[in-house]
């Protein structure tokens, strides 16, 4: 990302390799460009702050799923302090997550998005968004 590029395009690249990372599944990767004190807004669940956080919710979905993101558009604003993306999620349910149905292996495919704070070009806040009941009924 040099700093030749607009705000907007340095954003863009910006959770476009957050997202290339977690389809690697190179988890440091994506926790290098979080800010220390990343926001990470759970869908449908509770606030957690920092990094260290972050990368403990990391490691209980990599238990429970296998997930690759496809589709992904990454729009943002012209300041480059914000930006949305939305993405397929084609998952694999592993292993029981606590309060959800069984885990047999079940395939799902989801429709989500995500919106981003940014600041000193590090991703200060993650917030997700995805249909949990449609989810439950293709795992259930």
């Amino acid at each position: 990302m040099s700093n030749d590029t607009t705000p907007q395009a340095r954003a863009i690249a910006l959770v476009t390799a957050y997202y290339d990372a977690f389809n690697r599944g190179d988890r440091q990767a994506m926790l290098a460009l979080l800010a220390e004190d990343v926001v990470h807004d759970l869908n449908q669940g509770p606030r957690e702050t920092g990094r260290e956080a972050f990368a403990a919710f990391m490691q209980r979905m990599d238990a429970s799923y296998r997930e690759r993101l496809e589709d992904i558009v990454v729009l943002a604003t012209a300041d480059g302090t914000r930006a949305a993306a939305e993405y397929v999620v084609h998952g694999q349910y592993l292993k029981d997550d606590e309060g959800l149905p069984p885990a047999k292996g079940q395939a799902y495919v989801l429709p989500g998005g995500a919106f981003f704070d940014i600041r000193d070009g590090k991703i200060a806040r993650v917030t997700n968004y995805y249909n949990l009941q449609d989810w439950i009924a293709q795992v259930g």
